[in-house]
């Protein structure tokens, strides 16, 4: 692709940050110009490594940055990894080889804030973690808001029902100020939620089809997803009855920045819920004929999942793309 789509990633590589990095280094369409890394599925340190080593294995030939981020919330406590659903290392527990690879001096904040000043209305954001490393930047300089072309942010809900809570989402459940501070700023903001991420989902059937058809050179990434991805889909068929298949939050958000046309969105005026209990982290939008809370938000709310897992899987296999 002649221009293809400039990113930054966020993450806090687990087993689906890991296959949403994958596919956006795989992608002949998108340009990867740097990942920061901060916690949340697991500890940022462990999380800067799995992403160092997941950029090894992608083998995408060109160089992609990365800068280690937030280790903890804004104001609150982190809580720890969630190894029954990524892992002990984050990563389904699949080994793959070290990389030689160094981290850049600068925070992941500062990386942001540089980055969005040189490049001014060219780069898409995706955060597919807690959004602390996003509210830093706009906390340090709110001109990011203006700079960034677009956000996309795989977090929340708003009609499906949340996975940390019945009405939260992990991500931003996990740093509900953080969050507050991105739906505040007026940054370009479309929110890629459990209501189309539950939908669009990987199967064993899926893999097996990779495994098969995907090119030479792809196999040993086959050979990891197909690793990494069993306590996934052992997670999902235990909290929710998901047999052989597991959802595909973080390659979803990617795939959207990529093509907007695989969502319906709504725009809806939102704020964030930063209170304790059930409700922090609560997408709260305003709904009534003359809404005065919060300011207007995209929520992707339908999606075309079979299309969407079309697209991700294509990257792997020859003339498919």
């Amino acid at each position: 692709m002649s221009n293809p789509l400039r990113i930054l990633l966020d993450v806090d590589t687990g087993v689906d940050d890991a296959a949403a990095i994958l596919f956006a280094l795989l992608s002949p369409d998108i340009k990867v110009e740097g990942i920061t890394t901060g916690f949340g599925n697991i500890d940022m340190e462990q999380a800067t490594e799995n992403t160092l080593r997941v950029i090894q294995l992608a083998n995408c030939g060109y160089q992609v940055p990365v800068a280690a981020g937030a280790a903890k919330p804004l104001k609150r406590d982190y809580k720890g990894a969630v190894p029954h659903i990524h892992g002990h290392n984050g990563i389904g527990d699949a080994d793959i080889p070290r990389s030689p690879q160094k981290l850049l001096e600068e925070s992941a904040t500062d990386f942001i804030i540089r980055m969005a000043s040189e490049n001014p209305g060219e780069l898409t954001l995706i955060t597919v973690g807690r959004l602390t490393n996003l509210a830093l930047a706009l906390m340090k300089d709110p001109s990011v808001a203006d700079k960034l072309r677009r956000v996309f942010v795989m977090g929340g809900t708003v009609f499906a029902p949340g996975n940390a809570t019945p009405v939260s989402e992990a991500n931003l459940h996990g740093d509900p100020e953080a969050a507050a501070v991105v739906f505040e700023s007026n940054v370009p903001l479309t929110v890629v939620g459990l209501d189309v991420t539950q939908k669009t989902r990987l199967t064993r059937s899926h893999l097996d089809y990779l495994s098969q058809y995907a090119s030479e050179e792809r196999q040993p990434i086959v050979a990891f997803l197909k690793e990494s991805m069993e306590v996934y889909f052992d997670f999902y068929r235990k909290s929710n009855n998901f047999l052989g298949e597991c959802p595909m939050h973080d390659p979803l958000a990617v795939l959207v920045a990529l093509n907007p046309s695989l969502v319906q969105v709504q725009s809806l005026p939102a704020v964030i819920d930063c209170g304790s209990g059930l409700t922090a982290g609560m997408i709260i939008t305003d709904r009534r004929v003359k809404p005065n809370v919060g300011r207007a938000v995209e929520f992707c709310i339908e999606v075309d999942s079979e299309k969407a897992m079309q697209q991700l899987l294509s990257v792997y296999c020859k003339g498919e793309q």
